[in-house]
This record gives structure tokens, sequence and C-alpha cells, in this order.
């Protein structure tokens, strides 16, 4: 008995010297960036010149380099007049030829990696390539000066105490064959992390990249509820998925009553306001801090740098050169772009980026808008497809969430998902927006409900309350109410649960509202 507990006593004092020395190492690794934080705050536009120098040095002998003359770009310019606006089709025969094991192609050496993205609204696989200097400069970069500045508000967190969990994508790689991997960037991310990082990750990787959800999410659950999870990490809609899960299956009414010591989600890929509500039911307290990220298929962008705003900090040195185009000139033959020192507040750019993976002057497919200038934050508005402008009412996804989430909050209502798409003029009848919402806590009068989210439309957006004026144009929004369930099935029929997969919020056109009323 003497010789268990001294051998116990040991064990735990060895655990703890470990964590210790785990935590003086890991911020000692983001404490490094501070200084380059700030760095690019003050000098934006020196940090991406940087950047863009760089990016253009190194790809010089690549045969996308060679074919465009990188030797000769000298300026911003130069670039802009040389190089092509780019989308996925035009960088596809590149990438095929990157899968097939072809080198030097749009980066230097060989890209093993390939995050697979259908985006929100298109059912085709792209493989995006994620090269080492990707993996290394931007999102493992951008993701030690999101910490750095979390720790630099929270000196006290324990974050390196427990365990950190975060809710991925799988990794698959019979697709491509054996020396090169396909799927999600999180599942490629949680394979490549440092040391530091994967020694308090949970769980396995074995489990965390599993590629059939129902079976994955069983095990993930039996696994970390055993643990003493501090931070959690995840798209919104499936951690909510796995966390009332995981309350089913210990029988509690909320996740502190399972990780007492948690104190942060970081969530991304969808706005958060739709959520909180759902969120502040399972994590009823003030003390657990949530914090956005902007990391993307593409690269890690944007990081919320402040936890008193809800805005993000664009990652100006992570190996990514930003241009910004405004929407008017999305379909020009040669559009114009912004640099960072031209960009206004409050206007929406489609955002176009170069890359340390060799996406040259690549269309994401998101909207963003500046929130703030030196230093420079904004907030993701929507997608370049995601919209509704079928009678001139430019409805994007910042106004939609906007108006759901006033909606919910003056009719103590609470939604699981939602989606909206327009319902074409007749002969005899005018346009107006189907709105199909799936809620947590439905309204006592759903009428009601579509009359107040329709006039909280008319306030976010000018051009939608002009088109419905005295109903010449749209008239009052036609609402569905959603069986339980319904999107998530939709999902899954369209094998696309779990890891980054989204709701689209709006389409353009009625192709998924009708799919969804289809299995309502």
């Amino acid at each position: 008995m003497f010789f268990s507990t001294l051998y116990m006593k040991r064990t735990n004092l060895l655990a703890q010297y470990r964590a210790k020395r785990l935590r003086k190492i890991a911020l000692l690794a983001v404490s490094k960036r501070l200084e380059a934080v700030e760095a690019y705050k003050k000098n934006p536009l020196e940090i991406q010149r940087r950047v863009f120098n760089s990016l253009i040095l190194r790809a010089k002998n690549t045969e996308w380099g060679k074919k465009y003359n990188y030797n000769e770009i000298k300026s911003f310019k130069n670039f802009i007049d040389t190089v092509p606006v780019n989308n996925y089709e035009s960088l596809e025969p590149y990438i095929k030829r990157l899968i097939s094991g072809e080198t030097n192609l749009l980066w230097p050496g060989k890209t093993k990696n390939f995050a697979k993205s259908s985006g929100t609204t298109s059912s085709k696989s792209k493989f995006i390539p994620v090269t080492k200097e990707a993996l290394k400069e931007c999102h493992f970069q951008a993701g030690k000066d999101m910490l750095a500045m979390y720790f630099k508000q929270r000196p006290n967190s324990k974050f390196f105490i427990g365990s950190s969990f975060s809710l991925g994508g799988s990794r698959q790689n019979q697709e491509l064959g054996k020396d090169k991997f396909i799927g999600d960037v999180s599942a490629l991310i949680m394979n490549k992390l440092p040391v530091w990082a994967q020694a308090r990750r949970v769980p396995r990787l074995k489990v965390a990249c599993m590629s059939e959800w129902e079976e994955k999410l069983q095990k993930i659950s039996e696994i970390i509820i055993k643990k003493n999870i501090i931070s959690l990490s995840g798209v919104p809609s499936w951690m909510l998925v796995l966390s009332r899960k995981i309350l089913d299956m210990t029988g509690t009414d909320n996740l502190l009553e399972v990780w007492p010591n948690l104190e942060l989600f970081i969530h991304g890929g969808v706005n958060f306001s739709p959520y909180k509500e759902q969120f502040k039911k399972i994590i009823p307290t003030d003390i657990v801090d949530y914090l956005e990220a902007y990391n993307a298929s593409e690269g890690f962008f944007a990081f919320q740098d402040d936890l008193n705003r809800n805005d993000m900090l664009l990652s100006l040195d992570s190996g990514v050169f930003y241009e910004f185009m405004s929407l008017e000139e999305l379909d020009k033959d040669k559009p114009q772009t912004l640099m960072i020192d031209q960009v206004e507040l409050d206007v929406n750019y489609a955002l176009i980026i170069s890359t340390n993976a060799g996406l040259w002057r690549y269309a994401v497919g998101d909207t963003i808008k500046f929130t703030s200038l030196y230093p420079h934050r904004i907030v993701v508005s929507g997608r370049v497809k995601s919209f509704i402008n079928a009678f001139g009412e430019e409805l994007i996804v910042e106004n939609a969430d906007k108006a759901m989430e006033e909606t919910c909050k003056q009719l103590n209502t609470v939604i699981k998902d939602y989606t909206a798409a327009p319902v074409y003029m007749t002969n005899n009848t005018q346009g107006a927006h189907q709105w199909i919402i799936e809620f947590e806590k439905a309204p006592q009068d759903v009428e009601n409900f579509a009359e107040v989210l329709d006039s909280e439309l008319k306030k976010v957006n000018s051009d939608y309350e002009a088109k419905r004026y005295k109903d010449k144009v749209l008239t009052r929004l036609k609402l569905v109410v959603a069986r339980d369930n319904l999107f998530y099935d939709w999902l899954e029929k369209q094998n696309r649960l779990g890891g980054q997969c989204k709701v689209p919020r709006l389409s353009n056109n009625r192709k998924i509202v009708d799919e969804l009323l289809q299995i309502n």
C-alpha cells in the first residue's frame, strides 16, 4: 500500500512537471509572435509588400512563374497587369497535374496535401493544394498569433493544463495514392500539428479523422467525456450536434457538468450569431470565452484578437498577399483590385489571394467588410455566390443573419438552421423570398415571426425595403417551418456530414430549397 501510494504521488508530480514544462514551451512558441502582430497592425502595407516580394521570388522558376514572367515583375502594378484573376476552374489543370505527381508547377517542390472542399453551394469537389510552407507559415503561424493575443488578454489561462478538442473532418488517402493526403483542412492540420500542440489534443488521430460521421461521433464522445477538456474548436452547428450527444450520454444539463474547467470555444466557418443562444443554454456561464477564426482551406486569414469585439484581425504576414475587389468589378474581364492601404470601411469586397500554396490571384468566393483600419479588422459578410438578387434586392448573408438574430431576440425564439431562396414572379403573382427555418425553440405565432423578420430585413437592407414598397415587386417573405433534423438529413443525402460542411444560407436559385421541401 505504501509503495502504491508513493508511486501515485510520483506519477502525479511527473504529470504536473510535464504540464508546466509544456506550458512554458508553448507560451514561448506563441509569445514570440506578439511583436510580429504589432508590426502588421501598425505597418500593413510594408508587411504586405514583403509578403508579395517573397512569393514572387520563391515562385519565379516554377512553370507558372515562367509563364507569367515573374522575373520581370517588380511591382504590384506589373503583377495585376500580367497575371489574371483566377478561380478553381482556371487552376484546376495545374492541380490535377500536381495530384498526378508533377512538381514545380504552381509552387516550388512537390505538393502532397490537398484540402477537399465543395464550398457551400457546389456539389463538385475541389482539391486545394496545401504545401508544407502553407501549413507552417500560414495555418500554424496565424494560429500562434491568435493564441498569443488570447493569452495576452487571459494571462491566467488554463489552456495548457488540460486537453484540447477540435471537431474536424476526415482524412482519406485512398483517392490520391499512398503518399498524398486528402481531407478537410482541419484534418490535415491536426495531422501535422507541432509537438507541443499535438501533446494536448484529444482524441488520437485515428479517431479524430474517421470518415464515417455517425461512428466517429460516437467514438469521440465516449473518449472526450472522460477528459479534462479546456478548449473546444469547430464549426458551431456541428459542435452543437456533438454537444447534445454528450449531454444525452452523460445525463447532464450542460457541458460545464462534464468539463468544469472549460474556458474557450474557438469557432469559425459560419456566422456565430444564429447559434449564440443555443450555446448559452449548454454553456450557462460568462466565464467561457468565444473566439472566432477565419481558417479556410486556402489559408488562415483572420482571427479575433480582442475578446471585447466581434470582428477579426487580418493576418498580414502569414504567406498570403491580399487583394480586394469591389462587387461591381466581379463580372469584368479585367477587374480592378485594391491593396490593403486602399480599402474603405463598410464596403463589401470579394477576397482575392496569392499564397505560398501556389494559389495566384485566386478568388476565394467570400466577401468581407473592413470594420477597422490600422489595425485592419474584418467581418465575413457572405459568399460571392450566396445571396439573393432575383429582383434587385441584393440581400447578402450578413443582412440575413442580422435580421434573424434581432427577430429571435424580440420573440424569444431560438433557431437551429435556415436557408432562403427567391419565389419567382408569374403572370398573376409578385415575387417573394421563401425561408425554411428549423427551430430549436419555436415562436408562438409563426406568422408574426415572418412579419417581424420581414420588417428587420427592411431595416438592414434598403434595396429589399424598396422592392417591398407597397408589395409592388416583392410581397412579404413566405416561411416554411422545417421538421426536426431536416438540414441534417439534407446534408447526409449530399454526403456532407460533419467537418467544414455548412448549410447554405442564401441562394439565388431554388435548387437547394426545392430539395429541402421534397424531404421536409
